[in-house]
């Protein structure tokens, strides 16, 4: 049993409850789960989820910022403070969609001729490009980063339990469940501010 496997799946789990909640204090839990990420990627030589975590890191301090500075056409009508939940254009949503498989095929691509150690370069890639979305999309309190996060939940799955990992995939199963619950959750809020 790895401890920074239990580490990283409490702090994850904490900060997508909170993060489903509208809670502002995801963020605070989240730089704690991005650095207990780095250092259970680089245990497991998954490469491109090591490299994420510094993009990660960044996208986390922008949404912190984001949810607490919103532009004044962009304030939550329930609290004046924070920003209100939006959605993407169907035009943005194919934008999206194309980027993540572009991208992920060509990090996989150049992972497999770089770093051969990484045992599933593309699923690795695929993961890795689709968090930084869900993680942009959530940044900016799209509804839309449910339905990534829904996606991101199942691939981890698969990819953790490739490696071994005895909790990840657990925790996994229950970001699926919160993802549910959060896209419902925000769906409502969206509609209080539509």
């Amino acid at each position: 049993m790895n401890w920074i496997d239990l580490v990283s799946s409490i702090l994850g789990l904490t900060c997508v409850v909170l993060a489903g909640r509208n809670s502002k204090y995801n963020f605070w839990v989240g730089y704690l789960y991005t650095a207990a990420l780095f250092l259970l990627f680089w245990q497991k030589n998954l490469l491109a989820s090591l490299m994420l975590q510094p993009v990660s890191l960044a996208i986390n301090i922008m949404g912190h910022y984001r949810w607490t500075h919103p532009r004044e056409d962009e304030k939550s009508s329930a609290d004046s403070s924070a920003l209100k939940v939006t959605m993407l254009s169907w035009t943005e949503r194919v934008f999206c969609v194309l980027a993540v498989f572009v991208i992920a095929f060509a990090w996989g691509w150049l992972l497999n001729r770089l770093f051969p150690a990484d045992p599933h370069p593309y699923l690795d890639s695929c993961v890795t490009v689709l968090i930084l979305m869900a993680q942009f999309l959530s940044a900016q309190k799209k509804w839309d980063c449910w339905v990534a996060w829904l996606i991101v939940n199942v691939t981890q799955m698969a990819l953790h339990i490739s490696v071994g990992n005895v909790f990840m995939p657990i925790v996994c199963g229950l970001y699926l469940i919160n993802g549910i619950i959060s896209l419902r959750n925000w769906g409502k809020l969206y509609n209080k501010n539509a």
